[in-house]
């Protein structure tokens, strides 16, 4: 059986955010099952693996960080968004 927690992640980011905003990224991270850590320089720092965590993070981050209007034209994108065919029909 595959032990991701055996394997170096790609890259370790630090993760430009505000302090009120960190603690709230960090533990939603926590919560995904994402390594990172506050060190005392009060950065974020973030351990990523695969493709879906750097995806989960960047989206993590922009919930806190996008303006309302931002996260709305994003949202509409996504709904307007079209899963090839034959993406749509498996299972």
């Amino acid at each position: 059986m595959f032990d991701s927690h055996n394997v170096p992640p790609l890259a370790s980011q630090i993760v430009e955010i505000s302090r009120p905003n960190r603690w709230q990224v960090y533990h939603r991270l926590q919560e995904l099952m994402i390594s990172c850590w506050c060190p005392n320089d009060g950065s974020l720092r973030v351990d990523v693996n695969n493709g879906i965590e750097a995806i989960l993070v960047r989206s993590t981050v922009q919930q806190f960080i996008a303006s309302r209007g931002e996260l709305i034209d994003w949202l509409e994108r996504c709904w307007q968004t079209k899963i090839p065919r034959d993406l749509s029909n498996s299972s």
